[in-house]
């Protein structure tokens, strides 16, 4: 697998630029990396230019010495997977409906024994192998965030971008689909960048962090090394102390300034 880079990417909503002449260092692969920054830094709009969602006006996103601008927009989707912070599906389709069409949906629609294995299996590691046979209609936001995390995980992809895949969840199911999309990055090899606002969850899984902010990569490394970053501070309005945790994981004290 290779590693995922951006240089010199600029972005506006009209007159209103997002990102001037950005970069970041190459994201390699088989390691969870977290985008953090405040709302409205633009981790979403960074997300959609990675997956080719909203064109490029300047600046190159390469995969290795790959441009992924250079590919067609099926072969992008084949290596980029982007799982936006809503979930939409019909709501005349089950659960299972919904993660086999993630699966084939570059594969073409005939499903066979292994296909329906690969889904059941899916469903079963996401925890939620009991609402296989629900409408998705019938979903607490909260489950529909973990199907959209298991259709995103189905698929086989060298990267994956997750957009606030822990926001309408409870404690319990933030740590396991955290944990599920770590256990995938590493396992596959993959490129992984989930976006967090939870400081703490970052700091607790990633293993190296993105700070966005006034449309700049303000920071990136390890979550030592961004987290104790004067950036942080200054860029959440908030003073920031950090300790250790029993696990040896960072955790983030923030307090109003």
């Amino acid at each position: 697998m290779s590693a995922l880079s951006a240089e010199n990417i600029s972005f506006s909503y009209g007159s209103r630029q997002i990102f001037d002449a950005i970069a970041f260092e190459p994201i390699v692969p088989g390691q969870l990396t977290a985008l953090i920054g405040p709302n409205a830094a633009g981790k979403s709009t960074l997300f959609r230019l990675i997956a080719g969602l909203l064109p490029l006006q300047s600046g190159k996103v390469h995969l290795g010495n790959i441009d992924l601008d250079s590919l067609s927009t099926r072969a992008r989707l084949k290596r980029v997977c982007f799982m936006p912070q809503f979930f939409t599906a019909n709501a005349a389709l089950t659960v299972f409906d919904v993660v086999m069409m993630a699966h084939k949906q570059l594969k073409g629609w005939r499903v066979s024994d292994a296909d329906m294995i690969a889904v059941g299996t899916a469903l079963h590691e996401a925890g939620i192998g009991h609402l296989a046979e629900a409408y998705v209609s019938e979903l607490s936001g909260g489950q529909s965030q973990l199907v959209s995390v298991t259709q995103a995980l189905i698929r086989n992809s060298d990267v994956y971008l997750f957009d606030e895949p822990t926001s309408a969840l409870d404690l319990r199911h933030q740590l396991d689909v955290l944990g599920q999309i770590k256990s995938a990055v590493v396992r596959r090899g993959a490129v992984g960048v989930v976006a967090l606002h939870d400081l703490n969850l970052a700091a607790r899984f990633a293993d190296n962090l993105i700070l966005l902010g006034e449309g700049r990569i303000l920071a990136q490394g390890s979550p030592g090394q961004v987290l104790r970053a004067n950036a942080i501070a200054k860029t959440y309005g908030v003073a920031i102390e950090t300790s250790q945790g029993p696990r040896e994981e960072l955790i983030v004290h923030a307090y109003a300034s």
